[in-house]
């Protein structure tokens, strides 16, 4: 049984257009690109495909993409845009596709969606069972906003616009959090809906890929290959397996 929370029908429905801002050009072109560059001749397996926000432009580029999704709302989403991407419904930790990958990736904070650290082990050493000798594992993830909260402080604003607040919850003894999503809707009202995570720290999963039989092999602030310090926000990790 996953600790992942599910998504339902309601919210598989809603998710493009209240996550436009990551359908942006600026924000999702990057993405593609790096990740097209990484793959080469090879396939993609997307861990957490969702509604094919990436998997679908990857799959225009001409590559060849795969995907696991847990929630069969969203992959009925995803199929409804695109009949041309195979995808299997399961838990990215145990789910099997057929094949073998030089790319298999995870973005937008996936690995913190499965919400124990034993879990998150056997995401890696899934991702190391599809790939390829030589082939790559990525993903894209958020650094805990902890050093921003004083003492006593549980509670960091992630997103303030004029439609959506987002604030995370920390529990600092667990690694557990919440995020809170404060969404404006069409009558002017706003809908609150959370979703539950484990942060983790690019070191900690420098250790998950080591179990997995894969060592690090580049760390970038973000898309656009900016340098990874002490004071990023974000990371993009990628790992390589063994020849």
């Amino acid at each position: 049984m996953t600790s992942s929370d599910l998504w339902d029908s309601e919210t598989a429905e809603r998710y493009d257009e209240e996550s436009s801002f990551m359908f942006a050009p600026e924000v999702l072109d990057p993405a593609v690109d790096v990740l097209a560059a990484l793959v080469g001749h090879g396939a993609a397996l997307e861990f957490a495909i969702g509604t094919g926000r990436v998997a679908i432009p990857l799959h225009e580029k001409g590559i060849d993409v795969s995907g696991i999704e847990l929630s069969q709302p969203m992959l009925d989403q995803l199929f409804a845009k695109s009949a041309d991407i195979s995808a299997v419904g399961g838990d990215m930790a145990t789910a099997v596709v057929d094949g073998e990958f030089s790319l298999v990736y995870l973005v937008w904070n996936g690995l913190g969606n499965v919400r124990t650290q034993a879990e998150q082990v056997e995401v890696f050493r899934n991702a190391a069972r599809h790939l390829a000798p030589g082939g790559r594992f990525l993903i894209e993830m958020w650094v805990p906003g902890i050093r921003r909260m004083p003492p006593g402080q549980s509670t960091v604003p992630f997103h303030v616009g004029a439609d959506h607040l987002g604030f995370d919850t920390y529990d600092l003894t667990t690694q557990q959090g919440t995020s809170h999503h404060y969404t404006r809707t069409a009558d002017g009202n706003f809908r609150h809906g959370t979703s539950n995570f484990r942060y983790v720290w690019p070191a900690e999963c420098d250790l998950m890929a080591l179990l997995a039989g894969m060592t690090l092999e580049r760390r970038m602030a973000d898309w656009d290959g900016s340098e990874f310090t002490s004071d990023s926000r974000s990371h993009v990790s990628i790992w390589r397996k063994g020849e």
